[in-house]
């Protein structure tokens, strides 16, 4: 008896959106305000000018004549809002944006063909969850299987899309929604020192969805890789407080990340074994512009090989686990794509992700 074939799976599509409200430039005015140091004062003002970044955009609603969050009567005009208030914004405003990409998907989504659900957030907790809250919304099947990957932060989309992966592989009927939904906006905490501040100045929200499936259309993903840097843990962390989510963001990591990628042992787990001369397409987690540099610098890649995450990380920031979908659809809307790479880092340190090509 002749073996079953094992399936591709395919990224056949994806929609994405953002907020419409824009709330970079009020909080570099409103960061700029909590640093006393002169020199704090103006190293921030040059990492602004530095940052590579427009706009970000919030789920927060305006203040009073139109303002931001925090302007008089916006979310921080009171000072910080607990946790627990926060929480109550994640429960509504997430599946709303998260319904929001499913509808910019460019076919209109048929619930009835949806036989699984992974869904990926690490800035909000919620029960019944998101991924049941968005369930309902679309409509879906009780019978949908789901999956929810909470807290993995920046490379949430990768372990989303790679459970799909693995669905497909083992079930070739599946139809996989995956949906990565961050509302980082939720957790500006008061701060006067210039390290968290920083940190703060990337993030905005965003929301992507994608079918997955074995029709052979779109990308075609394969070559999955994970990485973890030895004695990195401290570099990145992510803690609940009583005030929101507080990161910690290290300024260690771009150096971290350039070296880890100049080694010939992670650069061969992510050709699988080639050479990077073959690399047509990269869709790389737009973390930062020292993020991009260090991946630029530390793979030896040419300065137009990043021009997808950089254009997403000008017009709407770092929006955690999102952000790599967003890459991926400019991908897709692009030419064909004969080896490509997507890769996204995060808590552990950690760089994960995998290979992808048209159909």
């Amino acid at each position: 008896m002749d073996p079953v074939p094992i399936p591709t799976p395919h990224i056949n599509a994806i929609g994405a959106a953002t907020p419409d409200h824009d709330i970079h430039e009020a909080f570099i005015g409103w960061a700029g305000e909590q640093l006393s140091d002169p020199r704090e004062q103006a190293v921030f003002s040059r990492m602004v000018e530095r940052s590579g970044i427009d706009h970000r955009w919030s789920v927060l609603p305006r203040g009073a004549n139109g303002g931001s969050p925090v302007s008089p009567e916006g979310f921080y005009a009171q000072g910080m809002p607990p946790t627990s208030a926060r929480m109550q914004h994640y429960a509504q405003a997430a599946p709303e944006l998260a319904l929001k990409a499913v509808g910019n998907l460019p076919e209109t989504l048929d619930p009835a063909s949806i036989s699984h659900l992974v869904v990926a957030s690490c800035t909000g907790f919620t029960a019944p969850g998101l991924d049941q809250l968005v369930a309902r919304k679309l409509g879906l099947s009780g019978a949908v299987e789901r999956v929810l990957v909470g807290f993995m932060g920046c490379y949430g989309a990768v372990t989303a899309l790679r459970t799909a992966y693995h669905i497909v592989r083992s079930e070739p009927e599946a139809r996989v929604l995956v949906i990565a939904t961050e509302l980082s906006t939720l957790h500006l905490q008061p701060e006067d020192s210039l390290e968290p501040l920083l940190a703060m100045l990337l993030f905005g929200d965003g929301a992507a969805a994608a079918i997955v499936s074995a029709d052979a259309q779109g990308l075609a993903i394969d070559g999955q890789f994970a990485a973890t840097l030895p004695d990195s843990e401290a570099l990145i962390q992510w803690h609940v407080g009583d005030t929101g989510f507080a990161m910690h963001l290290s300024g260690e990591v771009p150096g971290r990340l350039g070296d880890a990628l100049a080694q010939s042992d992670l650069r061969s787990a992510i050709c699988n074994g080639a050479g990077l001369d073959g690399i047509d397409s990269w869709a790389v987690h737009g973390g930062g512009r020292s993020i991009l540099d260090a991946v630029e610098k530390g793979l030896d890649i040419g300065p137009d090989a990043l021009n997808h995450s950089r254009t997403i990380l000008r017009e709407k920031g770092n929006m955690s686990s999102a952000t790599l979908m967003f890459a991926l659809q400019r991908v897709m809307q692009g030419p064909p794509v004969d080896n490509g790479i997507a890769i996204a880092f995060g808590p552990g340190l950690a760089a994960e992700g995998f290979r992808y090509s048209s159909a």
